[in-house]
């Protein structure tokens, strides 16, 4: 029998009935059965005390183990055996927890006791938060410059670091005219940028540092950190000069080249032999060079006749050739002058997309002045009449059948103007052209635009739908935004 309420009971050590021992013995006095989490409502994450922030979708494990740390010291003497969630509102601020505890009671009975613990949801500002909503604190500042006319590295530039999400933890990004800034609440984050920005692109970076304040008694220095990088003034299409040093290394090429693509190193084709080299950035500091040409001296030419010409025989110590391009002999005339019999002859490595008839767009050596120090010093046999640098289609039409988009970096921006919108499409339809640039971009689907039929062709290269990825619209986190669904 029980020894306190005298109802028949199997034998066991304490001699009480269940209903009388737990009268007698609450084993979780001394368990908090409230409590408090605080949340951050800018990045959706909760603090994990003293000072560290971590991301946690409602009834999650992560919440789980935050929640039960809050107590694991009243926990330590009694033996957890389960934990879970019962469900609230998502926006009710309150967490609730089921917890199942044992403890050995009177001469060696283990009783067994379920209760429920509630914690309310405060919120709180985190300080990286902080600091983006204030805006003026920063600590470390990349500056990212190139000096060319032409954006179309700089579009390249932040397609990658959107890939990669490397603008994540930024404070500000600030457009000037001829680069960007990257804010940040760390060194370390602005170190991590500028190793990127030399991995991916030809470039040389400088550092400095200025002290801010000093804590004479503690021994603490604030500094702020200012990176410059400086990429490579050479963008994609641009016809350069190298000096006789540089070309003879690179296996004895003509000094005058183009640049077909700009990645983390600078290719170059020689349009007379198919030639092909890789500078990169330690090299071109080494031996710089410049681009002969601005992008608006691009003058349009109309084929007149080609020929494609079998592989020469290389020379001595001759590099690498390219099998992408094709070399042809073409007599071509701008234009322009249609209404005369004036005709350049010329060697192009793009026999494989040139017609008789079709437009290209090229640079005029012939009646132009070259102010370049390597150019100066040619003999005037070896400078080619004229330079061909890309076929030309329909501009127009070109971008109204363009059924995808990139996405952008979100940043502060000087006035924008028609020259800028112009350059962006340059690059656009460079992505169209060019398979390698467009691997390390992403291009998502613009569902806007339907898909043409191909009857109206005119031969123009486009992006495949299998190419493409589609724009994915979240309208609410799992984390408790208004409105969400809670996880289960």
């Amino acid at each position: 029998l029980c020894c306190q309420c005298g109802v028949p009971i199997p034998p066991n050590p304490a001699n009480m009935c269940v209903g009388c021992l737990r009268a007698q013995v609450d084993i979780t006095e001394g368990i908090p059965k409230q409590g408090t989490v605080h949340f951050c409502k800018q990045c959706e994450r909760y603090l994990q005390p003293p000072g560290t922030w971590i991301q946690c979708a409602l009834e999650s494990r992560e919440l789980l183990a935050l929640c039960l740390k809050k107590i694991k010291a009243s926990l330590s003497k009694v033996r957890l055996i389960d934990a879970g969630f019962i469900w609230t509102e998502p926006h009710s601020k309150r967490i609730k927890l089921k917890l199942t505890v044992q403890k050995e009671v009177i001469n060696g009975a283990v009783l067994q006791q379920v209760f429920v613990v509630e914690y309310v949801v405060q919120s709180q500002m985190c300080e990286d938060c902080h600091r983006i909503e204030a805006k003026d604190f920063w600590k470390a500042v990349v500056q990212v410059r190139q000096k060319t006319v032409h954006k179309k590295t700089f579009y390249y530039l932040e397609q990658l670091i959107l890939k990669h999400r490397l603008h994540q933890n930024t404070l500000r990004i600030k457009e000037i005219h001829d680069g960007l800034d990257f804010y940040y609440s760390s060194k370390q984050h602005a170190q991590k940028m500028v190793d990127f920005l030399q991995c991916t692109v030809p470039s040389r970076s400088k550092s400095s540092q200025r002290l801010i304040s000093h804590d004479i008694h503690s021994n603490v220095y604030n500094y702020k950190s200012t990176f410059s990088v400086e990429i490579v003034p050479i963008c994609k299409d641009n016809v350069v000069c190298l000096s006789p040093k540089l070309a003879q290394s690179l296996g004895n090429m003509s000094q005058i080249c183009v640049c077909i693509r700009v990645t983390s190193t600078i290719h170059l084709i020689d349009p007379r032999t198919l030639q092909i080299a890789e500078i990169d950035g330690n090299t071109y500091w080494r031996h710089p060079f410049n681009s002969l040409f601005h992008p608006k001296q691009l003058e349009e030419f109309i084929i007149m006749d080609i020929n494609r010409v079998q592989e020469k025989k290389k020379g001595a110590g001759a590099g690498a050739r390219s099998n992408k391009h094709t070399l042809a002999e073409a007599w071509v005339r701008k234009t322009s002058e249609l209404d005369t019999d004036h005709q350049y002859f010329c060697c192009t490595h793009l026999g494989h997309i040139l017609n008789p008839g079709d437009l290209v767009l090229g640079f005029d050596l012939a009646n132009c002045n070259l102010n370049d120090e390597f150019a100066n010093k040619m003999n005037p046999q070896h400078i080619p009449d004229v330079v061909l640098i890309k076929k030309s289609y329909d501009r127009s039409r070109r971008q109204r059948r363009r059924n995808w988009k990139l996405k952008e970096l979100e940043r502060d921006r000087e006035a924008s103007d028609t020259d800028d919108e112009r350059q962006y499409q340059d690059f656009l339809e460079d992505l169209e052209e060019d398979e390698t640039i467009r691997k390390n971009v992403n291009i998502y689907r613009n569902a806007d635009i339907p898909v043409e039929s191909d009857t109206d062709d005119d031969g123009a290269p486009r992006i495949s739908l299998a190419e493409m990825l589609e724009d994915l619209h979240i309208s609410q986190d799992a984390t408790g935004g208004e409105g969400a669904e809670m996880l289960t």
